[in-house]
């Protein structure tokens, strides 16, 4: 193998595992209850999250120190957890505070364990996976539909079983719409023929339909900053889908393996108040179930692709978004290399 091919596969493969370097949704804020252990696996790594009594989540590996047992099997005690098999405790920095079968143990007081940065926002949970380029959390910088008190948000979280690259590219790629979502709710307008624009930014792009816009979902802008990456799409809606104009779609995904993947998406209106209490009712009542079917549709064709679908398409002129997106995830990749070369080469000259 030469060296070119040997660097494709290497970055090839980091990224199915799950591209680090960024903060990421691992739950639904709901999910992580107090009082009791949280498991969740994020690119190929089993953690997991817990309250603890300041009503902060903390993150560690869910790995006992003592004998390698389950954390998320265990409980809660003082904001700590600790292992059910021996009773083993661990804070939220990884380090044994207490092992309650031999007092003066000497596993107390040594960090054992990874640690993973927190915050909320948005009603989910992110934790910051850190990378060799990367290794510190940068500035928590949610999307700004979370934080400015204009939008009414709030999240879903699917599982799929497939790799998420598959489902950013779908993500990257609006022209799909017109087909696989043709029969859905406000997805059946639109032509079905067009070209696609690619806008370059700061932190990302944005792909849109040249010929039309507001009339299906038309636009992707694919964010990726020093510390998240995730997209945005608006799907316009009819005066009788209530008030606050599009209907926008903030996305992430959140890979648990090379083959799983959670999806999280948030539904947003630009609404406050009385309007956004009318607009939440009238979704649970009456839309949800139809952006459900969109998202199931979704994850079939998605699905059904193999894994080694790169290797073989044939990708043309409406792809210059997913082409985008793969260049961006590969150069990230490259500096996460490039920082662990140079680490391992700094090691062995010492």
């Amino acid at each position: 193998m030469d060296a070119a091919n040997a660097t494709r596969d290497r970055v090839d493969e980091y990224i199915n595992q799950g591209l680090r370097g960024f903060w990421m949704p691992v739950a639904v804020s709901v999910q992580v209850k107090v009082g009791q252990p949280h498991p969740v696996k994020i690119a190929g790594e089993n953690l997991v999250l817990w309250r603890d009594g300041r009503d902060k989540i903390r993150c560690v590996e869910d790995f006992c120190p003592h004998r390698g047992a389950k954390l998320s099997l265990g409980e809660v005690q003082d904001g700590n957890i600790a292992c059910r098999y021996h009773g083993v405790t661990v804070d939220g920095t990884g380090t044994v505070v207490r092992v309650p079968a031999m007092p003066d143990c000497a596993l107390e007081g040594r960090k054992a364990l990874t640690a993973y940065e927190v915050n909320e926002a948005g009603g989910a949970v992110f934790i910051y996976l850190p990378s060799a380029d990367r290794p510190e959390a940068p500035a928590f910088v949610p999307p700004v539909e979370f934080t400015n008190g204009e939008w009414e948000v709030f999240p879903c979280m699917t599982r799929w079983d497939c790799s998420y690259r598959l489902s950013l590219d779908n993500a990257a790629d609006p022209m799909h719409a017109s087909y696989l979502h043709a029969n859905s709710f406000t997805l059946a307008y639109g032509s079905k023929q067009d070209t696609m624009k690619l806008d370059r930014r700061e932190h990302g792009f944005q792909i849109e339909r040249m010929s039309q816009q507001g009339v299906n979902f038309d636009y992707t802008e694919v964010v990726m900053d020093e510390g998240m990456m995730y997209f945005r799409l608006d799907i316009p809606y009819p005066d009788g889908a209530g008030p606050g104009g599009p209907f926008r779609i903030i996305g992430f995904t959140a890979p648990i393996d090379e083959e799983t993947h959670y999806s999280f998406f948030w539904r947003c209106r630009e609404v406050t108040g009385l309007a956004a209490e009318s607009w939440r009712f009238l979704y649970r009542a009456f839309l949800e179930d139809r952006h459900w079917h969109v998202l199931e549709q979704d994850r079939v064709m998605l699905e059904s692709i193999p894994a080694d679908s790169r290797r073989r398409e044939m990708l043309y002129q409406h792809d210059i978004g997913v082409s985008r997106l793969r260049q961006m995830m590969v150069r990230r990749a490259k500096e996460h290399f490039k920082a662990l070369d140079a680490a391992d080469a700094g090691q062995k000259s010492a």
